[in-house]
């Protein structure tokens, strides 16, 4: 089963539960976790796995042929991300770091002057301990989409997912693309939230997002005890999203994590079996 583990919200606690989840479900099951968060992966760490690169993710730029361009400016006028600027009477330059390889300009190109070129965008790094393994993608530092990692990522996935019983995916924080690539094909979601304004409020966002991707969600509230969960419940209930439970403030939790060990808990043994 493909269990995607996300959350509105940052801060509420979504890569503790995946990480908990996952080695609570390894003790008697295959467990792949996939942290897709590439802007900031921090799976490994909270578990104590050191990762090795397996795989460069390249993206294609386009490379202009300057005795062929007429600088009529057509490719940069394609160019949705404005990686392609153009002064006039200028051969159009390149933004690299903001260029996502659509190949809008390429096509463009009325006398074939733009072929394809690469550039590296991000790695694919992975690790195991005696009953996780473990992979997660890091965006290079100053590139603008990284949802074409997260994209790269998933593809790698799938080589082998036939090989696990449950593969969890720990989204990053949010509703935007990087998040959608990461939930699209999940066969469940689990949102993890907060019983407080910013953190009910991202729970909405969240729940809307999967019910148009038509992944089926639960609910999970972390720190469910520092304040009313009343608007958060209704909040899920609205969405068909049941509380399958809530995870109390713990300073055993807050040292494990700090400490990268596994974090044991019975409300997380809860959700593992309701996975189950």
């Amino acid at each position: 089963m493909k269990i995607a583990v996300t959350g509105g919200k940052g801060g509420t606690g979504k890569s503790t539960v995946a990480t908990a989840l996952a080695t609570q479900l390894a003790k008697e099951n295959k467990v792949l976790l996939v942290d897709a968060d590439v802007d900031c992966p921090d799976d490994d760490l909270i578990l104590s796995i050191k990762t090795r690169k397996t795989k460069d993710v390249e993206n294609m730029i386009p490379e202009i042929n300057e005795e062929k361009c007429i600088k009529c400016g057509k490719c940069a006028e394609a160019c949705k991300e404005n990686a392609l600027v153009q002064v006039k009477k200028q051969t159009p330059f390149l933004v690299e770091d903001q260029c996502t390889g659509c190949k809008a300009c390429k096509y463009t190109c009325p006398v074939n002057a733009i072929t394809e070129s690469k550039q590296k965008i991000g790695e694919i790094s992975r690790g195991e301990n005696s009953k996780i393994s473990l992979v997660k993608a890091d965006l290079k530092p100053g590139i603008e989409e990284s949802s074409l990692v997260v994209n790269a990522l998933k593809r790698y996935v799938e080589k082998e997912e036939d090989k696990y019983d449950h593969i969890i995916i720990d989204t990053a924080a949010g509703t935007h693309c990087p998040v959608i690539a990461a939930l699209t094909g999940a066969e469940k979601a689990l949102a993890v939230t907060e019983p407080t304004p910013l953190g009910n409020h991202d729970l909405k966002l969240i729940l809307e997002l999967l019910k148009k991707l038509e992944v089926p969600a639960k609910t999970v509230i972390n720190r469910s005890d520092i304040s009313s969960k009343k608007e958060t419940e209704e909040i899920a209930e609205e969405f068909s999203s049941p509380v399958i439970t809530g995870i109390p403030y713990s300073k055993k939790i807050q040292e494990d994590y700090a400490a990268g060990k596994p974090i044991e808990h019975e409300q997380i043994n809860k959700i593992a079996e309701a996975i189950k």
